[in-house]
């Protein structure tokens, strides 16, 4: 595994600088500062929240801790790191640079935060380049003291970047591959803690056990929900006390490997029935919509094949009372599935660029699917999440009953599964010349 992704990063460092250069010509820079960012402290306190850097920092680097560092990147030249290393005895400061990347850049020690600052006209090569020909990219509040704010993250040069991060390379591939199989294995520890009946906090805690995380390395708030709680979307609550009758678990977990993420979902039932069932129905649906991923497909369109795909299981499953082609036209569909099939997949767990054309124009989302969050046609070398799901909740039940027609919904059969909460499975997919590739069951295969 490290053997592989080593071996691709130094072509990743030329591609990325390939990419960087195009961008900063077409949007007329000389140079860009990408700063790491810097901590954030509570309120009156010296407590930090959890670091995250940069994406377009960790897009070039594997430094997953580093605040106040800063690159430089000048078009022909190596990119000239600043590296932030305090003499510290509060806490750890950052190790030495390692030599599988550190080679790659001009490396700039600096023991202060803000030596950057002072260092940065030096290291302009033309002594005719001044810093309104740079564009500073992040969020800490010392680019503000040195750049004119029309500089700081001007959107031109964002989404020509942005646009760049929606094609994997070689190397991103890889991590990302292990940090697939890292979830795959904790995914199966949490469901043997679910099976001997443990808490949502025990599974949690047996989650980051396996994979080897602390919460702060995981790529977002993982969603450990037991029966009703699955019908929460986003459930952020871990129940320290086990429920008397623990029905169905849903698991939306990833883990982070250099800071490129997986995305995984899965749910289970305690014992065999309908729900078991479903949830087969589903898994069966998930992996139908998976195959048809190829470049050149539209995503809206595999999107809204999926409303069709859940109101044929409405209708099957004796849920609904109606046809699966009336739920579609009358949305009920959605009452069911409200979110949309997936997103970009990469440093972030909602990657950028999936509302965009290759031309930075906005791609409307289709009417009556507001969450959808990706709308592009797909290309090669996209990482992206398959994700439908199917659940009962109250709100957006109790909002038909009330403003459309309640006898298109099945009450009795509805309220005997709404204790389960809800499905969602959700695959890893990586487009392919020749189809695509799901990172997520072939960790699940190894295992």
């Amino acid at each position: 595994m490290e053997q592989n992704y080593q071996a691709h990063y130094p072509s990743h460092v030329a591609d990325q600088q390939k990419r960087w250069e195009r961008a900063l010509e077409a949007e007329d820079f000389m140079a860009a500062l990408v700063h790491s960012g810097s901590t954030i402290h509570s309120f009156l306190d010296d407590f930090e929240y959890a670091f995250r850097p940069n994406p377009h920092f960790l897009s070039w680097l594997p430094l997953t801790r580093h605040a106040d560092s800063a690159l430089l990147i000048v078009p022909g030249r190596k990119p000239v790191l600043f590296y932030y290393q305090p003499e510290d005895y509060w806490y750890l400061p950052p190790s030495d640079p390692e030599a599988w990347w550190a080679e790659h850049f001009e490396i700039e020690v600096i023991r202060e935060p803000t030596l950057w600052q002072q260092r940065l006209k030096k290291d302009l090569p033309d002594a005719d380049l001044k810093l309104g020909d740079v564009a500073a990219i992040g969020d800490s509040p010392m680019l503000g003291e040195v750049f004119d704010q029309k500089w700081i993250n001007p959107q031109g040069l964002l989404t020509r970047i942005h646009l760049t991060r929606t094609h994997k390379t070689l190397y991103e591939i890889a991590c990302m591959e292990a940090s697939t199989r890292l979830a795959a294995r904790a995914h199966v520890e949490a469901e043997r803690a679910f099976q001997e009946g443990c808490s949502e906090y025990e599974i949690q805690l047996r989650y980051l056990a396996a994979c080897q995380h602390t919460d702060a390395e995981l790529p977002y708030h993982n969603i450990v929900a037991l029966n009703s709680h699955s019908a929460v979307l986003h459930y952020q609550a871990r129940d320290r006390v086990a429920p008397d009758h623990a029905r169905s678990f849903l698991i939306d977990a990833g883990c982070t490997f250099h800071a490129y993420a997986s995305d995984i979902t899965r749910t289970y039932a305690r014992q065999p029935g309908e729900f078991a069932e479903l949830i087969s129905a589903m898994d069966a649906m998930q992996r139908e919509l998976t195959h048809q991923v190829c470049s050149g497909l539209d995503f809206k369109d595999l999107h809204l094949l999926t409303h069709r795909r859940i109101a044929e299981l409405l209708e099957s499953f004796k849920l609904i009372n109606v046809s699966a082609d009336q739920a579609l036209v009358t949305g009920l569909s959605s009452v069911f599935y409200p979110h949309g099939l997936g997103h970009f997949l990469g440093l972030q767990t909602h990657d950028v660029a999936g509302l965009i054309d290759n031309d930075g124009h906005e791609i409307p989302r289709p009417e009556g699917h507001p969450f959808l969050r990706l709308t592009r046609k797909l290309e090669t070398g996209n990482m992206l999440t398959i994700e439908p799901g199917l659940y009962f909740i109250e709100p957006l039940l109790r909002k038909w009953r009330t403003d459309h027609d309640a006898n298109a919904i099945n009450w009795n059969k509805v309220d005997e599964l709404a204790p389960y909460g809800g499905i969602r499975i959700e695959d890893n997919v990586l487009v392919t010349e020749g189809g695509c590739e799901n990172l997520t069951r072939k960790a699940f295969a190894e295992l």
